[in-house]
């Protein structure tokens, strides 16, 4: 038997530009998810045969490491809310690889899990996926992504994706921050309406397609991200915070947020530094930055979410020794 674990996401700038080669932050939060294999007569999650429509990261995953002749059961355990843009995809898609890799013999390589899990995103959701999501559950801490690093993070890997028209590049890096006082902490609140990643990234491209307006949001979008590194990277807080409320006016003219989001959002503001919608967006969650965080999470609390505080650094994906 083996197990692997994977933590879950929150993109603090970034989202839906980063699939136009913009770039991204996401940071890796506390909670995740655990993939637990052991020897089987045949192929089955959670007591079920394993269905390649209900489960398409796992079975792609499986075919491409060559174990589909030595079957296993596969349990999955979850402290992530489902379809809320905290990347539990990903997550179980690099804990799912690390786990094989694991059973094969091999060793625990995040960077390869990294690669495999990305490769089995952008097969479930049929087309364009950023490495975004992968990338921060495996590495952990404050992951960069972009199509051009130069200038903002030293490359840890590159990830490929063939798509119509060519082949599409993303180098990968960690965030370096100010570690010298203690970072305000992250409060993520769910509005209780599923995300649709999917359909939301169709919906955003068919949108650009006929709006030159909504394609500068997310070029402001590209360009806020570039700001909110530099914050960062200074541990200036405040000016994180500010970033992430201009982000969010953006994300919210490409039609992303939801009244929901908008009542959590509003409910949290005067208690936070910053507070936007994180993820794909159409439901989902919204997070916040603050140093306060009981009294925020109080807030998402009574105006009707459920809520989630993480640190700011969380650690990424790895093998759970017995």
């Amino acid at each position: 038997m083996v197990s692997a674990y994977a933590p879950g996401k929150a993109i603090l700038f970034g989202e839906h530009a980063v699939v136009y080669g913009h770039p991204a932050i996401a940071v890796a939060i506390s909670k995740g998810v655990t993939v637990t294999l052991s020897k089987s007569d045949s192929w089955s999650v959670e007591n079920r045969p394993l269905s390649p429509s209900r489960h398409p990261h796992i079975n792609w995953l499986i075919e491409k490491n060559c174990v589909t002749d030595k079957p296993m059961s596969i349990k999955i355990s979850s402290g992530l809310f489902p379809a809320a843009g905290q990347g539990s995809s990903a997550a179980l898609s690099v804990a799912m690889q690390l786990a094989l890799s694991r059973s094969e013999g091999l060793p625990s390589n995040p960077i390869e899990a990294a690669l495999f899990a990305h490769q089995a995103e952008a097969h479930a959701q049929s087309g364009l996926a950023s490495p975004t999501d992968t990338a921060t559950s495996s590495m952990g801490g404050c992951v960069v992504v972009s199509n051009d690093l130069k200038g903002t993070a030293e490359r840890t890997f590159q990830a490929t994706l063939e798509v119509p028209g060519g082949t599409r590049r993303w180098d990968v890096g960690p965030v370096s921050l100010q570690t010298e006082e203690e970072p305000p902490v992250l409060v993520l609140g769910y509005s209780g309406t599923p995300s649709q990643t999917g359909k939301m990234v169709s919906m955003v491209a068919a949108l650009i397609s006929g709006d030159e307006d909504r394609k500068r949001d997310l070029d402001s979008i590209g360009e806020l991200t570039l700001m909110g590194l530099v914050a960062l990277r200074s541990g200036a807080w405040e000016a994180v915070g500010m970033t992430m409320d201009a982000c969010h006016d953006k994300l919210r003219s490409l039609a992303l947020s939801t009244p929901m989001l908008e009542n959590l959002i509003s409910a949290v503001r005067p208690h936070s530094l910053g507070a936007k919608l994180t993820g794909s967006g159409g439901g989902g969650c919204m997070m916040a930055l603050t140093y306060d965080a009981d009294r925020v999470a109080q807030s998402i609390e009574m105006a009707g979410g459920k809520a989630m505080i993480t640190p700011f650094f969380s650690d990424g994906a790895r093998i759970i020794e017995p």
